[in-house]
C-alpha cells in the first residue's frame, strides 16, 4: 500500500485492530454471539467487508489504482461502494491491453470526476473513448496523451458525453483534426486546462479561433510544436480567454510579435511564457511585456487612489522561455527582466531561460546585480 503521508501496512493493520470490537466477551473471535459469518451484530466491524463505505473510500484514496480494482472484486458490497464512489482512477500503469481493461472496468465507475489513460505506446480505440464518453458523464479530467490511435470520433464522442471537462490532455494524439477539436470547443466550455503539444493537425489557427470563441475559462494552454499555429490563433485566444496564465507555443515556427503583445496586453494574469525556437520574436515583443507589467501598475494605482494598488512583485510574469530567439538583443531582454523580479538569471532559480542566445549573457536578474555587487564591495583581507 501506497500512503499519502508514508502510512504503512501495519498502520492499516493496527488501525483496524481497533476497530474489531468483537461483541461479548467468552466466545472467542466472531463466534462469541453465535453468528458466523463475520456479519455485524450491533454496530460491531468484525471483517474488512465491514468496513462502512466512508472508511473504506478513505482507505482506497491511500492505495494505487491497480490495488482499488482489485478490492473491488472483494465482495458485492465493496464492487457496489467502489464502482458508484469512486471520483479518481488511472490506467497508466497497464503497459498490455489496456484498451480491453478500460472498455470493461471504466463504465462501470459512473461516477468518476478524474480519468487518466496515458500510455507509453498507443493501445485505445475509438470504440473505447466512446463507450467511456457515453458512461461517464461527470468526467472534468481527462488525460489521452498519447494515444495515437484514437481519431476525430473520440473528440466528438467527448464533445457529447463529457461537457463539465475542465482539464483535457491530448497531447501527441496527431491524428485528430482541427474540425474536430473546434467542435469539442463548443460543447466543452468549462475547459481550463488544455494540452495540445504535437496535435499538429488539430492546433489551427481555425481551432484556436473556435477556442477562444467558447472557452473564455482558458488558463493553460500549451501549443507546443504546433507548427500550424499562427498570429490569428493565437491572438484570437488572448481577445476571447483574458484569463489565460500559462501558454507554451515552443516551436511555433509561424507566430510574431502580433502573437505576443496580443498576450501581454489582454492577458494581465500571464504568468509563463514559452517562445522556444520562436525565431520571428523580436525586441518588439520584449518591450510590449516590459511595457504590460508598467500598464498594470498605472492602471492598479489609478483603482486603488494610489495607494499601492499596483500589486506586488510576484505579480506578472514568473517563467519566461526564449532560448534560440536569436534575434532578441541584451537591452530589450534586459527590460523585460528588470519588469518582472520573479524571473531570475541567477544560479539555481533560473526562470529566464535563454539557451543558444550567446548574444544575451549579458542580461542579469536583480539578485545576480546584487550578489555581484555584495562581492565587489566586501573588503579584502590585505586591508
Amino acid at each position: 500500500m501506497v500512503g499519502k503521508e508514508n502510512l504503512r501496512t501495519e498502520d492499516l493493520n493496527l488501525c483496524f485492530e481497533k476497530l474489531m470490537m468483537v461483541a461479548g466477551g467468552g466466545g472467542g473471535g466472531c463466534g462469541g454471539g453465535g453468528e458466523k459469518g463475520g456479519k455485524m451484530k450491533a454496530g460491531v466491524i468484525t471483517e474488512w467487508k465491514d468496513i462502512p463505505v466512508e472508511l473504506l473510500m478513505q482507505i482506497l484514496s491511500l492505495v494505487d489504482d491497480q490495488t482499488v480494482i482489485t478490492a473491488s472484486a472483494v465482495c458485492r458490497g465493496w464492487r457496489d461502494a467502489i464502482y458508484f464512489g469512486l471520483a479518481r482512477l488511472s490506467l497508466s500503469w497497464c503497459s498490455k491491453n489496456m484498451n480491453n481493461l478500460a472498455l470493461s472496468l471504466v463504465p462501470k465507475f459512473t461516477k468518476l470526476q478524474t480519468l487518466i489513460l496515458r500510455q507509453d505506446k498507443p493501445q485505445l480505440e475509438d470504440y473505447t473513448v466512446e463507450t467511456i464518453a457515453n458512461c461517464c458523464h461527470d468526467l472534468q479530467i481527462l488525460d489521452l496523451s498519447k494515444s495515437f490511435k484514437l481519431t476525430d470520433r473520440s473528440l466528438y464522442a467527448i464533445a457529447h458525453g463529457c461537457p463539465d471537462l475542465t482539464k483535457l490532455n491530448i497531447s501527441g494524439c496527431s491524428s485528430f483534426s482541427d474540425n474536430a477539436l473546434a467542435y469539442l470547443a463548443g460543447f466543452c466550455r468549462k475547459l481550463k486546462v488544455l494540452n495540445l503539444c504535437g496535435c499538429v493537425r488539430a492546433a489551427t489557427d481555425t481551432a484556436l479561433q473556435a477556442i477562444g470563441h467558447y472557452c473564455n475559462q482558458l488558463q493553460s494552454l500549451n501549443l507546443g510544436w504546433c507548427e500550424n499555429v499562427g498570429d490569428v490563433g493565437v491572438m484570437s485566444l488572448a481577445y476571447g480567454c483574458p484569463d489565460l496564465r500559462i501558454v507554451d507555443l515552443c516551436g511555433c515556427v509561424l507566430i510574431t510579435d502580433d502573437s505576443v503583445i496580443a498576450l501581454a496586453s489582454r492577458c494581465p494574469r500571464l504568468r509563463s511564457l514559452g517562445l522556444y525556437y520562436c525565431k520571428n520574436i523580436t525586441d518588439r515583443a520584449m518591450y510590449s511585456l516590459a511595457q504590460s507589467k508598467v500598464n498594470k501598475r498605472m492602471w492598479g494605482s489609478v483603482k486603488g487612489g494610489g495607494g499601492g494598488g499596483g500589486g506586488n512583485d510576484d505579480d506578472g510574469l514568473r517563467t519566461l522561455n526564449i532560448s534560440q530567439c536569436t534575434a532578441l538583443t541584451p537591452s530589450a531582454v534586459q527590460a523585460v527582466c528588470d519588469s518582472f523580479p520573479s524571473l531570475h538569471t541567477c544560479s539555481g532559480r533560473h526562470s529566464l531561460i535563454m539557451s543558444g542566445c550567446l548574444n544575451l549573457t549579458s542580461v542579469h536578474c536583480a539578485c545576480a546585480v546584487h550578489s555581484h555587487r555584495a562581492i565587489n564591495n566586501f573588503p579584502h583581507p590585505a586591508h
